[in-house]
């Protein structure tokens, strides 16, 4: 079994061994007719390689510029989800800021954002397809074999070239949007008009009208408003929109301070010096001006000071405190300077001087607001000009002081009053430096002298002011003495001796000026009028009753002799009434007493006269003498001495009694000696 198994393993083995042969030789005569081919083949390989290697070439080149285009393509496509974005933005921002802001300002802030990132995007996928394009047009393409892509190539690079194109004016879409008309520039035009609607729409006329009312005007701006401005100054800001966010809050809230100022009626302030000068009452306009200037300040500069601070102390303190100077400058302020000056430069006359005063003390009091207010070296301008007109008050003040003096004198040889009244000199020095030492002008004037001193590089005295006014005074006295010794008639000497001791001692009695020449020196003006009135009388009207005489006339005197006798009293009594009817006593009840002490001494001697000798005057009818009756002659003798026309100047020291007089007074000089009528 096993035998015939192995016999049959061997006939298999043969088959498959004679099977191969049978192939072996026919592969042998087919590689043997194969030979000739492979060398063939083998002498055309060199050829076809030439062939193929520019095409593996153009393969190389395709994968170098695949980097490029596949870094082109992410930027390309966060492009496109901007583009639609921006799009959805654009709807937001056509709608009115008003309603909501905050959402508005994030709006456009957004707008802005997708803008800058649409740009830089578009700017780096044009970079690397400027690359592709660029490596493609440069490289080189001689081998004719690489004319089979050339068509694809064109294509290809054409794409490219469209593709750059699209993303430039993409790129070109925020400038575009910036520009009139723009999206975004139409934005900031909205912004912009609700910002000045903000404003207008909360500046409103303060409810004071008056610049003699104590209360301080408030901002009607709150926090929450100032936040909304803030956040629109923002935005513009950022955009090169600041100055017309300054040029729109400096119109209305230049236009809201005139409108404050409107019931004010300023309307003075743009009067000329010439104008000025003819003005009847010039002391009430500085007192308004002094109002005005400090209602001003401390009310609707304060509050545009405080408002600009707010508004745009994000945006640098250069910009409020320019944008605060324009709106003073255009408001108004200028105007109040310039008045100022015109009362600097106005004619200068004695009374000018408690307006410079006036004009000085308002500045003074202001000076802590206007170095708050306009310290800053944008405010140089208004600081030259205030600075300025300080000079000019100072200088035209001193100027003006130190001439009293000089005018006082000067008047010494000018011819006193011909009624032996009061001069005008006297009734204006005393009010005048009373005025002067008040407490209304004291202070001011010792300043303004301290200032002007030290400008001269002189040493300031303290009591300076009341020296040089008891130098007036003095120069008053003296000139009192020098035009009593100029009249004539000796009897009118002593009528003005009278009448200016007399009101030299009620005016200064009991003021200023009393309290600084002394009770001694009131004392003797009082001592002097006494003295003098009592020779007054001696002299004019104590020899009257010897010329009746009182010896009894019935006995030595026939009728004719009384007559006579009467006839020639009544001629010195008429003679002497005549000549002093024309002279004055300007203090009433100073005059009711000298009529008096005239009446006294006249009318009892008259009445007994008569009544002893009445009826041989009268005898026979005679008219020969007329005779007084005791009423007549006591009103004739009390109608002595009264002014013809009066004008009592009080003798205290009031503004008004200075501005008065002050119409007295013109260029440098004082009122003649002339009396006050």
């Amino acid at each position: 079994m096993a035998d015939t198994d192995s016999f049959q393993n061997l006939v298999a083995a043969r088959t498959l061994l004679r099977t191969s042969l049978e192939k072996s030789i026919t592969l042998a005569s087919a590689l043997e007719k194969t030979g000739p081919r492979l060398e063939e083949i083998k002498q055309r390989l060199p050829s076809l390689e030439a062939a193929v290697h520019p095409l593996r070439a153009w393969k190389w080149c395709i994968s170098a510029v695949g980097g490029h285009i596949s870094r082109a393509v992410g930027p390309a496509t966060a492009v496109l989800k901007v583009f639609d974005a921006i799009h959805g933005l654009e709807k937001s921002l056509r709608r009115d800021p008003s309603s909501d802001l905050h959402g508005y300002l994030l709006a456009v802030k957004r707008l802005e954002e997708a803008f800058k990132f649409l740009a830089e995007n578009c700017g780096l996928a044009i970079k690397w397809l400027e690359d592709v394009v660029e490596f493609l047009k440069d490289k080189d393409k001689d081998n004719a074999t690489a004319a089979v892509v050339v068509g694809d190539d064109d294509r290809y690079l054409s794409n490219v070239i469209k593709c750059m194109k699209i993303l430039k004016e993409l790129q070109a879409n925020e400038e575009r949007a910036r520009l009139d008309g723009g999206i975004l520039s139409v934005s900031y035009d909205k912004l912009e008009a609700e910002f000045g609607r903000i404003l207008r729409e909360h500046s409103l006329r303060l409810p004071i009208v008056s610049s003699e009312s104590s209360i301080v005007a408030t901002s009607s701006f709150s926090v929450s408003l100032i936040q909304k401005l803030q956040a629109v100054i923002e935005r513009l800001s950022a955009n090169n929109r600041l100055e017309s966010c300054v040029s729109t809050y400096i119109d209305v809230r230049t236009w809201n301070v005139r409108e404050c100022l409107e019931p004010l009626g300023l309307d003075y302030l743009e009067m000329s010096v010439f104008e000025f000068d003819n003005l009847e009452e010039t002391d009430s306009r500085i007192d308004k001006w002094s109002k005005d200037l400090t209602y001003y300040m401390n009310n609707l500069l304060e509050i545009e000071y405080e408002l600009c601070d707010e508004v745009f102390k994000n945006n640098g303190s250069n910009v409020s405190v320019d944008c605060f100077v324009r709106i003073v400058t255009e408001s108004g302020f200028l105007d109040f300077i310039r008045f100022g000056n015109t009362v600097a430069e106005s004619k200068k006359d004695a009374v000018k001087l408690f307006k410079l005063l006036k004009i000085f003390h308002t500045l003074n009091e202001l000076r802590p607001d206007f170095n708050r207010l306009f310290g800053g070296k944008s405010c140089n301008g208004i600081q030259t000009r205030t600075r300025n007109l300080i000079k000019k008050v100072i200088h035209g003040a001193c100027e003006i002081f130190w001439e009293l003096l000089p005018q006082v004198e000067v008047h010494r040889g000018t011819s006193p009053p011909p009624n032996g009244g009061v001069p005008r000199l006297v009734s204006f020095v005393h009010v005048y430096c009373n005025q002067l030492l008040e407490d209304d002008f004291r202070p001011t004037m010792i300043q303004v002298l301290e200032i002007h001193q030290n400008w001269q590089h002189q040493r300031f005295r303290e009591g300076i002011l009341r020296e040089e006014v008891c130098n007036i005074m003095e120069a008053i006295r003296l000139n009192i003495d020098a035009w009593a010794k100029s009249y004539e008639d000796t009897s009118l000497s002593y009528i003005f001796l009278i009448n200016n001791h007399s009101h030299l001692y009620k005016a200064l009695k009991g003021t200023s000026l009393g309290d600084l020449v002394g009770e001694s020196q009131l004392r003797e003006h009082e001592k002097n009028k006494d003295h003098y009135m009592s020779i007054y009388l001696r002299e004019n009207w104590g020899f009257l009753p010897s010329l009746l005489g009182d010896e009894d006339e019935t006995l030595f005197s026939n009728e004719r002799h009384v007559k006579k006798k009467m006839k020639s009293f009544h001629e010195v009594l008429d003679g002497t009434y005549k000549k002093q009817s024309n002279w004055v006593v300007a203090d009433e009840s100073l005059r009711k007493r000298i009529c008096k002490l005239v009446v006294d001494k006249i009318v009892p001697v008259y009445k007994s006269y008569i009544h002893k000798y009445g009826d041989l005057i009268e005898q026979d009818g005679s008219k020969y003498v007329n005779i007084y009756s005791e009423e007549g002659l006591v009103n004739m003798l009390s109608s002595m001495f009264r002014p013809k026309v009066r004008k009592c100047y009080s003798t205290n020291s009031t503004r008004h009694s200075i501005d008065k007089m002050g119409e007295m007074v013109t260029n440098s000089h004082f009122p003649s000696t002339t009396f006050v009528t």
